[in-house]
């Protein structure tokens, strides 16, 4: 067996299927051998039983030939020794999603090309018959694919290779020019890759809304600490509000009980006084009631009896008490009164607490020199402006206020909350509020809300008014010498306080703000210097 594998080629005992030394070998009767298994599944793929070499036909009749199959075993053990010590380390192991060889036994290697007749794939070592035997070289070979089989026409037994677009499915060169002849046919390479830039852009999409999901996540998440944040703030307020009105009720409470404790010490003092006072007269009663027994019992003569006696009519000196009592005191309208006390402290108290929640939406404010009307004067610092008699030059832009003495802030807003604060001590006339970006700002202007202004004044220095349509007078406990302005954009909402009466001026509500919102300042005409003091904005000192 030795000198006979040295005379024959290993070409003699490999399956022109399989390309591998024969398994099971059985000969055909065109002579032609195979695998048994190799044979048998060519055969099931077809209608015909042909030889795959010469395209005999004949009816299957296999027996294995015990000879080659003996012969076979000894050249696939030389072939998988050669293979596993010069091919194995320099060919590459297939990996996932690579086609693997269909012949190698244990390690798949990567496959180099696929045969469209024999449906199969090889790697370096199992294509070299495909090469070097003349029957094998006029196989038509192509790169690596995977499952072979399920490319192949099962009509025509050719690669399907093209793609018809008017019925969505994968052809081959005879469909293209049959059943599908009046179709769209593309090659298969330019439809896969127009999918594929079609499903590259459908992922970047996808990644893109999964991004945006990801970033909507972070904001939720944002606002929930945001959200803990401000409620852990609140309870924190809520409890020392609460606290303090408790402890207001208490003193309350502990007052009413000390005053009505104290009316009733001084009830039961007087009534004290009365019972002492009394007792006395009732002693000195007493003892004249006993001096006078005794001498109405008295045996001496006459003559001692009434030189010793006192006049039957001396009675000890006492007091009219018919119209003296004890009367119990009032406490009619004491609860009440102390009621009404504790609510107005509430109340105060409650006023506090809202500015101080408002003044926690404190922003900082400067002055805009380009929207300034050119008789304003601006301090450096940009917080304060007062009214000048000498109007400068300055550039006419669309931003600036002229003729009417007003200015805005650099700072605007379009969502969430803020405050300021303006100090307007010792000015007779003034204007604050906050203004739309859109707002009118040459010629007379009607600051009211239809024409995008919200904001209250004050003339002569005791008359304020809120200017809406129409003008709303506002009464005012006290003259306001600083002024809160505050303003909840989603809400709607712009009111003004007075800070150091934490008092609410005035509220515009059920607005609808569609535009940026600017800071507004009025400081009014210098009236001869009776208005020349300026308008200050003023840095917030939180309430306690």
């Amino acid at each position: 067996m030795s000198a006979a594998s040295c005379l024959l080629t290993e070409d003699q005992f490999l399956c022109s299927i399989c390309l591998d030394v024969f398994t099971d070998p059985v000969a055909i009767p065109c002579g032609h051998n195979f695998c048994k298994t190799c044979i048998t599944k060519h055969w099931d793929k077809n209608d015909k039983c042909q030889c795959p070499n010469c395209k005999e036909s004949f009816q299957p009749e296999l027996q294995v030939n015990t000879f080659i199959s003996e012969m076979a075993a000894q050249f696939r053990q030389s072939a998988q020794q050669k293979a596993s010590s010069s091919s194995s380390s320099e060919q590459q192991v297939s990996k996932p999603g690579e086609v693997p060889c269909d012949v190698c036994t244990g390690t798949n290697l990567k496959a180099l090309k696929s045969c469209l007749v024999c449906l199969a794939s090889y790697c370096e070592t199992h294509l070299e018959p495909h090469l070097t035997k003349s029957g094998l070289k006029r196989h038509q070979l192509i790169d690596p694919v995977e499952n072979l089989e399920d490319r192949m026409c099962m009509k025509h037994d050719k690669l399907l290779e093209l793609f018809c677009k008017t019925d969505q499915m994968c052809v081959c060169m005879l469909c293209s020019i049959s059943d599908h002849k009046t179709h769209s046919v593309v090659p298969l390479k330019e439809e896969y890759e127009g999918k594929k830039a079609e499903l590259g852009k459908r992922d970047a999409e996808i990644q893109q809304m999964i991004q945006k999901r990801r970033l909507k996540i972070e904001e939720m998440k944002c606002s929930v600490e945001l959200s803990k944040k401000d409620a852990d703030r609140e309870i924190a307020a809520g409890v020392q509000v609460f606290s303090a009105l408790k402890e207001s009720v208490e003193r309350s409470q502990a007052e009413l009980i000390d005053t009505i404790k104290e009316k009733q010490r001084e009830t039961e003092k007087q009534a004290e006084g009365f019972i002492k006072e009394l007792e006395q007269e009732i002693s000195e009663l007493e003892k004249r009631s006993s001096e006078v027994k005794q001498l109405s019992s008295s045996k001496n003569g006459l003559f001692t009896f009434f030189q010793s006696s006192p006049s039957p009519n001396c009675a000890p000196p006492t007091k009219d008490w018919t119209g003296v009592s004890v009367r119990p005191p009032s406490y009619e309208g004491t609860v009440v009164r102390a009621v009404n006390q504790l609510e107005e402290t509430l109340s105060k108290q409650m006023k506090k607490v809202e500015l101080k929640w408002v003044q926690q939406y404190a922003v900082d404010v400067t002055l805009d020199p380009d929207t300034a009307q050119p008789n304003l004067i601006l301090s450096d610092d940009g917080k304060q402006v007062k009214h000048g008699d000498v109007k400068k030059k300055l550039p006419d832009n669309p931003e600036r206020f002229d003729p009417c003495p007003c200015v805005l802030a650099k700072q605007s807003f379009s969502s969430g909350r803020f405050y300021y604060e303006v100090q307007v001590k010792e000015k007779t006339e003034w204007g604050l509020g906050v203004a739309r970006e859109s707002i009118n700002r040459k010629g007379n202007i009607n600051p009211t809300p239809q024409n995008g202004y919200w904001m209250i004044c004050s003339r002569n220095k005791n008359e304020y008014k809120a200017w809406t349509l129409p003008l709303v007078h506002l009464s005012l406990k006290s003259l306001p010498e600083k002024v809160g302005v505050f303003v909840d954009y989603e809400e709607g909402l712009v009111s003004f306080y007075d800070v150091d009466a934490a008092a609410l001026i005035y509220s515009f509500t059920g607005c609808c703000f569609t535009q940026k919102l600017y800071p507004f300042f009025g400081p009014r005409l210098n009236d001869r210097g009776k208005n020349s003091a300026p308008l200050i904005i003023s840095p917030v000192n939180h309430t306690e």
